[in-house]
């Protein structure tokens, strides 16, 4: 009778994983189809002729560029580089030295020969103490915040406090920016007549790329599986997850490496949070639950094209750091604004992006590594047990290198950012692998970053660099 019992509760939990990634499975096969169809509607444009009237100033916001920097003295200068050359008409660069404890001040103060200058600065929202501001002798439109260590939202807040523009862009220290990319991610903001509010762009991986001067003269591929495979898996969350939900109103995400927000409503939504390992999320979904409850139609969108560069980790401990700290932001913003979900009085984002991200970003390790565990034990019993071992292990296949052989097929077939035909057959062939080794690796990542949160673990965790650009 035990036996009976056991064996039935086993088929029922199996049935349950099943059923889960099949539907996890016809969601992203949803996300997927109008991918594609967005990524053929915008492709099928002149992509220069679109921006060359944008050149103007008669047609452009301007933009306050705001660089928060801890410890980024290995790619500080080429990054700023690549933003004093940016084909954009009118913008400023703020770096917010958010209490470096290396050399990232003084590289700066000397490469772009600064000087200590007496500003007024307008507190909108709070910060840590300021210790200095500097402007580039040279380059006016450059400045430099010094500031006591506070983290990186609190730097975004300095940056926010301090800037002169109508819109804001948060991106990361070690960032290379294309030379069109804030034409592209602004576009949708000046098309819109300010419809549109907040406009985020794709993140590339800049490892294995030759860079020089804060500029990409060769993209190209790091020969470390671990890089290859966060390509892909960046690929996967841009060209397929981002796309399908910016189409419908429906993101929650803007990456802090690079996104474009109306400063006035950052303001209204409290600035950035620096309570919260994902101040990136948590603003986006301040802000749409500010637009709700206002009945604003505003939109929060995303652009494929306008591609910002960075450095990912190429040591696992590194990359490890990296997941846990990820999902406990994702589940910090779910709690912080947990009113949101499955409430109709939020629309589409809280019948909609609330679930996905509760159900599946949240949820999805915990039952992904619960179907690993089953499939290894199933092995020993075979019979019943191993059938649905082979159904789940297949589902997942699906889930995992299926999906991302499909982000490496869109890419191929719309951006064509990696020119050689080596690049994407070296990218297909990695994505076949990830069930069997990288997507387990993260999924587990992922649940101790649950476990952390139980713990109550609060450390952001050590992410040195070593600098992209020559």
């Amino acid at each position: 009778m035990i036996y009976e019992w056991w064996s039935t509760a086993v088929q029922y939990f199996a049935l349950f994983i099943a059923i889960y990634m099949v539907i996890i499975i016809l969601f992203y096969s949803t996300i997927l189809f109008i991918s594609m169809i967005q990524l053929r509607r915008e492709y099928r444009l002149n992509r220069e002729d679109v921006y060359d009237d944008l050149t103007n100033e008669m047609y452009t916001k301007p933009v306050s560029i705001i660089v928060p920097a801890y410890n980024e003295e290995a790619g500080i200068i080429p990054s700023v580089r690549s933003l004093l050359s940016i084909n954009y008409p009118e913008y400023e660069v703020i770096v917010v030295n958010d209490g470096s404890k290396d050399a990232t001040l003084q590289k700066m103060i000397e490469y772009y020969d600064m000087m200590k200058v007496e500003k007024v600065i307008r507190k909108q929202v709070d910060t840590s103490a300021i210790k200095g501001i500097y402007q580039s002798k040279v380059l006016p439109k450059l400045y430099m915040v010094d500031k006591e260590n506070g983290g990186k939202a609190d730097a975004l807040n300095v940056g926010l406090n301090f800037s002169h523009f109508p819109y804001i862009c948060s991106l990361d220290g070690d960032s290379v920016l294309e030379r069109d990319a804030f034409l592209k991610v602004m576009k949708p903001i000046m098309d819109s007549n300010e419809e549109v509010i907040a406009s985020g762009g794709s993140i590339r991986i800049a490892n294995g790329c030759k860079i020089k001067d804060g500029q990409v003269l060769e993209i190209g591929l790091s020969n470390r599986p671990l890089v290859v495979m966060q390509i892909i898996e960046y690929l996967r969350a841009f060209l397929m997850g981002r796309i399908g939900l910016s189409r419908h109103n429906l993101l929650l995400i803007i990456s802090g490496a690079f996104g474009v927000f109306s400063k006035k409503w950052v303001i209204k939504a409290g600035g950035y949070q620096t309570n919260t390992v994902g101040e990136d999320m948590e603003l986006v979904i301040k802000i749409h639950r500010l637009l709700k409850e206002s009945k604003e139609k505003k939109k929060i969108v995303y652009i494929p094209d306008p591609v910002c560069w960075t450095e990912v980790p190429e040591e696992m401990k590194i990359l490890k750091r990296q997941r846990r700290r990820w999902h406990r932001g994702l589940f910090e913003s779910l709690w912080n604004h947990k009113q949101l979900s499955f409430n109709p009085k939020y629309g589409k984002i809280g019948l909609i992006s609330f679930p996905y991200f509760w159900l599946i970003e949240f949820m999805g390790p915990i039952v992904e590594l619960l179907g690993y565990l089953y499939t290894i034990i199933a092995l020993f019993f075979g019979g019943i047990y191993l059938e649905f071992a082979i159904l789940i292990f297949l589902l997942s296949c699906i889930y995992g290198s299926i999906f991302s052989m499909a982000a490496v097929l869109l890419e191929e077939w719309s951006l064509r950012k990696y020119p050689k035909t080596s690049h994407i057959v070296t990218l297909f062939f990695y994505s076949l692998t990830e069930t069997f080794w990288y997507r387990p690796l993260t999924v587990l990542w992922r649940c101790e970053g649950i476990w952390q949160l139980i713990r109550g673990e609060k450390s952001w965790g050590d992410m040195s660099r070593k600098g992209v650009s020559e």
